[in-house]
């Protein structure tokens, strides 16, 4: 049974209006004020998840672990525009990314992607992670810190215009930065033969750049994507599309690393 440990990042649920509360309890301390009263955060810690706490005034809430997907989307501090779960999800089994590997990115953000890259490697793999600006780098650090997910990344802060360092057989590598075609061939020679290389742009003229520099270089299996989600609404009396959509976030561009000479 899973209980909550002090340094968790938990979920109040308000079972009669659906609506979530996020709280970090190695952050907030002592009371916490709901909009039916107090809940005192000090009894939480051993409880087991699932549990119903109640305020001072007797109302419930469900006790429950905070996601990954829900700390994404609510409770991460952003400096950046993020990539969003509907693409991230996409880009992880695109990458083929898998407990023990290796993956190698730039830039690292908010750190939304790197959490994803983190949690997928497992406590036997490392994500690495180029970023130049060192405001990121204390924000993302900070982001993984709360979900417990900094031990299995590295950050280095440095720009990739001066190369990747010795990362020469990463199994993945995903570059989310302003020009990705000038990185194009550092990125080559820091992947595995046969592993793939995905890029993020949200520019069309971005995509036309990336693909002209990629046909000078041995990748196969190129693939440009736009990932699209619509949610409904969940009343079963008035079951239809929520009014609105959330329309174009970012294109996806994948690659596969093939050794030199085999498309000659």
């Amino acid at each position: 049974m899973e209980t909550v440990k002090e340094t968790d990042t938990i979920v109040l649920l308000d079972p009669e209006k659906g609506k979530k509360y996020f709280l970090n309890l190695s952050l907030t301390k002592g009371k916490f004020n709901t909009e039916k009263g107090e809940i005192d955060l000090s009894q939480l810690v051993g409880m087991p998840y699932g549990s119903v706490v109640k305020t001072h005034k007797g109302h419930p809430y469900v006790l429950l672990p905070c996601s990954l997907y829900e700390y994404i989307m609510f409770k991460l501090n952003r400096l950046t525009q993020i990539v969003y779960p509907k693409d991230a999800a996409y880009i992880l089994l695109r990458l083929d990314v898998k407990p023990g590997d290796l993956v190698v990115e730039s830039g690292i953000g908010s750190g939304a992607l790197t959490a994803v890259f983190a949690q997928a490697v497992g406590d036997t793999g490392k994500v690495i992670s180029y970023e130049k600006r060192e405001e990121f780098i204390k924000n993302a650090l900070s982001n993984l810190r709360r979900v417990g997910l900094d031990s299995r990344v590295e950050v280095k802060h440095r720009d990739i215009s001066e190369g990747f360092d010795e990362e020469e057989e990463a199994d993945a590598l995903f570059l989310d930065v302003r020009e990705p075609w000038l990185y194009l061939e550092s990125a080559y020679s820091a992947l595995k033969p046969g592993r793939f290389m995905g890029i993020l742009v949200p520019t069309a003229n971005q995509v036309i750049e990336t693909l002209k520099g990629l046909e000078k270089l041995p990748f196969i299996d190129l693939e440009v994507s736009e990932i699209l989600l619509r949610k409904y609404k969940t009343v079963p009396e008035r079951f239809r599309p929520e009014d609105r959509m959330p329309a174009h976030t970012a294109y996806l561009i994948f690659a596969r690393k093939v050794p030199e000479g085999v498309l000659s």
